[in-house]
């Protein structure tokens, strides 16, 4: 395996009696995309909440860059370059491609003692940082409320490589797109991971995982039943762990 990003420890939350996680522990290794599966209410987003600081575990312990590691509010986690793509996203709508890339980062100049935006500077790191990532979208200047949902996506992925993000969790990020914009967004994952950013990527969409994952974590009533390498296992395979008809490669993926 990689080296790794993110280590999770018998991570645990509980909600009164009742007991969401129930000891979940794998890695996330730097460069490495790893699609989480799991039936609803398999504990998927409460996980991921977890990391990206908007849940705090009952107990468990998570290591990020070999330090110990929890964010106890999603900005926490944003400053360490953790950060959750949803489906619905978290683009200003009615601003363009540049505001919404720089949103708070805002690029600024003087004129007469007066800081006043760069509207040039900035456009040009945008273009450069989409071009580069294979991006096409038509004007910089054009309100994200008359992109694509693709393009939107794409917006928030170039964003957070743009910024220095390290992790990256998609939840269920295809779930409103197109055969097209899915293949692309499928495309970009990797392109991100090959900067070795880490990918965690929730779907239930079961080719999706074995086009884009290394690996595969499947939880299933709030415990790891599968972690296995995606080249080393099947849709089968892992569906038998969704439904628990099996635990056979419930170890970590070697």
């Amino acid at each position: 395996m990689t080296e790794p990003l993110l280590v999770l420890e018998n991570v645990t939350k509980n909600y009164g009696a009742i007991q969401a996680l129930r000891g979940i522990s794998f890695s996330i290794g730097k460069g490495e995309v790893v699609a989480l599966l799991g039936d609803n209410g398999a504990g998927k987003s409460t996980l991921v909440k977890i990391i990206a600081g908007g849940l705090e575990p009952s107990s468990g312990r998570m290591l990020f860059e070999g330090k110990e590691f929890l964010a106890k509010t999603p900005a926490e986690a944003k400053a360490a370059g953790i950060e959750t793509v949803y489906q619905d996203l978290s683009l200003c709508t009615n601003v363009d491609v540049v505001a919404n890339f720089f949103m708070g980062r805002e690029i600024t100049r003087k004129v007469l003692g007066i800081p006043i935006l760069d509207e040039r500077a900035m456009e040009a790191v945008v273009g450069k940082a989409l071009a580069s990532a294979g991006t096409r979208i038509p004007s910089l200047r054009t309100n994200v409320e008359h992109l694509s949902g693709g393009q939107r996506q794409a917006i928030e992925l170039n964003r957070f490589v743009h910024w220095g993000g390290k992790l990256v969790l998609l939840d269920e990020p295809f779930a409103a797109l197109g055969v097209e914009q899915t293949r692309r967004g499928l495309e970009m994952i990797r392109q991100v991971a090959n900067q070795g950013i880490g990918v965690v990527i929730i779907t239930h969409i079961m080719q999706q995982a074995f086009q884009v994952a290394d690996r595969i974590v499947v939880i299933r009533q709030g415990v790891v039943a599968g972690d296995v390498a995606r080249n080393k296992t099947s849709p089968d395979a892992v569906i038998n762990m969704i439904t628990g008809e099996t635990l056979a490669g419930a170890g970590p993926a070697g």
